[in-house]
């Protein structure tokens, strides 16, 4: 291989790179602005809630709490009732939660769940106590 073509070759590699230095910006122009505008929902989602919670009359019930908020609440009970067996619906009564059998069924779910994990024992059939 002589000099040119050492040359040419390495000008061959400069202009691959240039044009993928070249893709590689434009991709990063695109990724900031959807994520400007991500941010951006973000912001009008935050707002609107907000503005929904502030006129929203008093003493309305809040919304069921979601499934982390929910696994919590249940953790809790139990580590503020140490050595007390519950069933699915004292829990739900405890905790103002509906205690309609669809609702009750989910929380029956999530008790088994924590049973799984060994954060609770079954004590007796429908009962659930922390594991101590």
């Amino acid at each position: 291989m002589n000099v040119t073509e050492l040359l040419a070759g390495l000008q061959t590699q400069h202009d691959e790179a240039t044009a993928r230095a070249g893709e590689l910006r434009s991709q990063i122009e695109h990724l900031t602005a959807a994520l400007a505008e991500t941010e951006a929902r973000l912001a009008e989602l935050a707002t609107a809630r907000k503005v929904i919670s502030e006129a929203a009359p008093a003493g309305t019930k809040p919304d069921p709490p979601e499934t982390s908020t929910a696994y919590q609440a249940i953790v809790n009970v139990f580590n503020q009732h140490l050595g007390r067996a519950f069933r699915a619906r004292e829990l739900h009564e405890l905790l103002g939660m509906p205690t309609d059998e669809a609702t009750v069924n989910i929380t029956r779910s999530r008790l088994g769940r924590l049973t799984r994990q060994g954060f609770l024992t079954q004590p007796g059939r429908g009962r659930y106590q922390k594991r101590t």
